[in-house]
């Protein structure tokens, strides 16, 4: 009984979300079991291109460090704002949300080539969560009590935090900035006189994962305000109150 239900409320993530977390958790959890080590997956240049271990690409996306607290709050903070992602202003646009996940991390990764980072999952993170803010801009977030805010300061947030904590910045610089390119690119040009569409989804991308038809089960993660930035403001929900310390 509970693995049937288990079963079913993980078929409901929607399938980008799933398939990612499911990485993350499946690739921590060969590094604990000793399968693989975190040597295997760290994002090296040199083992890249000159000794071709080309799943360096993906892999430094996928360890978050071994479980525990750390781990289990950036699997909660992935989770929640990627979900939210695509259950709302990516809903019905799925080849739209891989496409930003491939537009993203190759931005990330040829950024990644002049900063002394080996895993980028967590600058991943911080760029799905200002994607995230900027399209939700009047969704207030409390910071454990002690700070009231719109979304779209959050990324800001987390890394005045992470800087309390002594952790390095770089991380959540380069999340927030290759986030705000793609904002930039996909939100804001286009919208301005003589702009335009850069990004496109390719057409392959739109075969493979675009259906024609919505399944009428599907229960979608409740969100205040799915859509973007155009809609008009609403009131706060209280799980941004856990969801603004995730991760630290």
């Amino acid at each position: 009984m509970a693995y049937q239900t288990f079963r079913q409320e993980y078929l409901q993530v929607p399938p980008v979300t799933r398939a990612y977390t499911t990485a993350c958790v499946l690739t921590t959890a060969a590094v604990q079991l000793e399968l693989i080590t975190p040597f295997q997956l760290y994002f090296n240049p040199e083992l890249i291109f000159k000794h071709f271990q080309v799943w360096r690409l993906i892999t430094n996306y996928l360890f978050f460090g071994p479980v525990g607290f750390n781990f289990l709050f950036n699997m909660i903070f992935l989770y929640r704002y990627c979900r939210m992602l695509e259950e709302g202003s990516f809903r019905g646009r799925t080849a739209d949300f891989v496409f930003m996940f491939l537009f993203g991390g190759l931005l990330m990764t040829l950024f990644g080539l002049f900063v002394n980072l080996v895993f980028l999952g967590q600058a991943f993170t911080i760029m799905l969560v200002y994607v995230w803010s900027r399209r939700n801009p009047y969704v207030r977030m409390n910071f454990f009590g002690l700070l009231i805010f719109q979304a779209p300061f959050l990324p800001w947030v987390l890394m005045g935090f992470s800087l309390l904590l002594g952790n390095s910045i770089i991380v959540d610089l380069l999340g927030i900035a290759v986030g705000h390119i793609y904002f930039f690119l996909e939100d804001v040009f286009p919208n301005q006189p003589g702009g335009g569409r850069l990004l496109r989804t390719p057409s392959v991308l739109k075969a493979i994962f675009d259906t024609p038809e919505e399944d009428p089960n599907y229960n979608p993660l409740p969100e205040e305000r799915p859509g973007g930035f155009h809609q008009p403001p609403v009131s706060t929900s209280s799980f941004f109150q856990v969801d603004a310390f995730c991760g630290y």
